[in-house]
């Protein structure tokens, strides 16, 4: 039975046919899965688990079909929706997976990660990652009233549009030297992520035995997953209905 791993589908509003192809993969290549993993970055923004918007209600009423029906559903934070908690995991059916996990796949243990830790070349997006990854920081601003949170929403994804507008590409993408640590430490020779937005398998080497980077597509124009199973691992992409 196949797994499947997805990341940085950015369901917002804005983009139906995002969340359209997201269901159609869910009642298609998923539908009787042995687990779907999701690697953050599921939504465009998150403002907590009391949002009261049509979109997140209605994801989390797929997403509980899903799973009832037998699949074990995983989410990951990404740096877009670090805010989701455990109230809306349990509507999900979903278990919150830290960052970084090991979990075996296609027979291998394979280690799993947004992505966005490994990006260290990037002062100014790690110096607010650990702000935001701060517990009493998040606490402060699940305590602001939903219209307020929406703003300050919507205030850190302009900032950071604007920034990342004047960043050279190497900066936004992966350290290296972090990936074959994050390797080494968790004694594998196999890592997946996402956040990047740059999709490809990348053949290295961590102290003389082959490894290998998979990193997941964003979707947009594309729809990306990666299906293990006992063949191994496979990046598939298909066209996103417009």
């Amino acid at each position: 039975m196949a797994s499947f791993l997805i990341s940085d589908l950015h369901l917002d509003e804005t983009r139906p046919h995002i969340t359209r192809a997201f269901y159609d993969f869910l009642a298609g290549p998923a539908a009787g899965a042995e687990a779907l993993y999701i690697l953050g970055d599921f939504f465009e923004v998150w403002i907590g688990d009391d949002d009261d918007a049509p979109l997140p209600q209605e994801v989390a009423r797929q997403l509980k079909a899903f799973s009832d029906a037998g699949t074990r559903l995983y989410l990951m934070h990404g740096n877009r929706d670090f805010l989701i908690g455990e109230d809306y995991a349990r509507r999900c059916g979903a278990e919150l997976l830290s960052d970084p996990s090991l979990v075996e796949l296609a027979g291998k243990p394979v280690l799993l990660m947004h992505g966005d830790s490994l990006c260290t070349l990037d002062e100014e997006y790690m110096a607010f990652r650990q702000q935001a990854r701060n517990p009493q920081w998040q606490q402060a601003l699940l305590a602001k009233p939903l219209e307020e949170r929406r703003q300050i929403a919507d205030q850190i994804r302009a900032v950071s549009k604007s920034m990342n507008s004047r960043k050279a590409e190497d900066i936004m993408d992966v350290t290296p030297e972090e990936v074959v640590n994050a390797l080494r430490d968790h004694n594998t020779r196999t890592l997946i992520h996402g956040h990047t937005h740059r999709p490809a398998r990348h053949r290295l080497e961590v102290d003389g035995e082959p490894a290998e980077r998979i990193v997941l597509g964003d979707w947009g124009e594309l729809g990306w997953c990666i299906k293990a199973d006992a063949k191994g691992l496979e990046l598939i992409h298909w066209p996103t209905a417009s």
